[in-house]
Parts: C-alpha cells; sequence; structure tokens
C-alpha cells in the first residue's frame, strides 16, 4: 500500500481526483489540516464526492489537524516528498511498500521547514525549464503509479478483455 498525503489542500476537486486515485491503487489518503475547504460543507462535499464518484464509500481517508498530528500518530519510515525545489527525479528512489508520499497545498508546496527536515527525501517531477508545476491530481497520480510500479502492481488486474 501507498499512502498519499495532503499537506493543507486548498481545492476539493483535486482531493475528489486523488480520492479517486487512492480507492483505485489501494492507497490511504491522509488530508492534514488547515484544509482549504471544509469536508463537511454540503458543496463542498459534493465537488470532492463528484470527482470522486462512486468511489468515495471506499476510500481509506484519515483526516489530521496539522502536521504535528500526523507525526505523532505515524511514523513514516519511508518517505518523499513531492517538490518543485527537489534535485533529484521522481523516478530515481527505491519506493517501499507503505511509503509515504507528501504533497503540498496548490498555491505554495511543501512548508520549507519540512522541506529542510527532510531534505535528501525530496523529489521532483521533470518540467519543461520556466514552468510552474503539475496540478496536484496529476503530480500524486505520476508518483503513485511510479511506485506501484517499482512493487509490481501488488494485487493489481493487470490485463483486460478486448471485445470484438
Amino acid at each position: 500500500m501507498v499512502n498519499i498525503v495532503l499537506v493543507e489542500p486548498e481545492i476539493p476537486q483535486n482531493c475528489g481526483n486523488i480520492a479517486r486515485t487512492c480507492v483505485l491503487t489501494g492507497s490511504r489518503l491522509h488530508l492534514v489540516g488547515p484544509l482549504g475547504f471544509d469536508v463537511s460543507d454540503s458543496a463542498v462535499a459534493r465537488n470532492m464526492k463528484r470527482c470522486g464518484l462512486d468511489y468515495w464509500p471506499r476510500l481509506d481517508v484519515v483526516v489530521y489537524e496539522n502536521l504535528e498530528e500526523f507525526f505523532r500518530k505515524n511514523q513514516p519510515a519511508d518517505i518523499w516528498l513531492a517538490t518543485t525545489k527537489a534535485p533529484r527525479r521522481y523516478d530515481k528512489v527505491s519506493y517501499r511498500d507503505g511509503c509515504f508520499l507528501l504533497f503540498g497545498k496548490e498555491s505554495a508546496g511543501l512548508p520549507q521547514a519540512l522541506r529542510q527536515r527532510y531534505r535528501d527525501r525530496c523529489v521532483r517531477i521533470p518540467m519543461l525549464p520556466g514552468e510552474r508545476s503539475l496540478n496536484l491530481s496529476n503530480s500524486v497520480a505520476v508518483m503513485v503509479y511510479e511506485a506501484l510500479r517499482q512493487l509490481d502492481f501488488p494485487g493489481f488486474q493487470d490485463l483486460g478483455e478486448m471485445i470484438g
């Protein structure tokens, strides 16, 4: 299993898309506050659920008040921080079962103090020079599938049936 950690996510539709990715990959979603939206608000919840469609009831999700609570309740041995500031590519590291992939909020990324604390665990997705970053839900999908590829997609159905 892969653990997807969203630190202070701001856009409910991104969270909904990521939730769907988590269900389809067997990943656990960790939401670290303060959140940029109220998960109990019906309109926001509806937007999140619309992106996650009928997958929402099968989502394995844990919500934390802040990073301190997250680290108090989890001792991630294999942790990777996605940041455009990293000197190393995401596909040049080895992911282990149970790894934690951390992603920052859409407007600012992960806090600098956290990036400094885990400096040697920061990775980036390559992009053309001068561009800012991929959409958060796309970044999560890229990295979770790389981690699962390295683990040989354990328990996944990898063949479909062609009709016609």
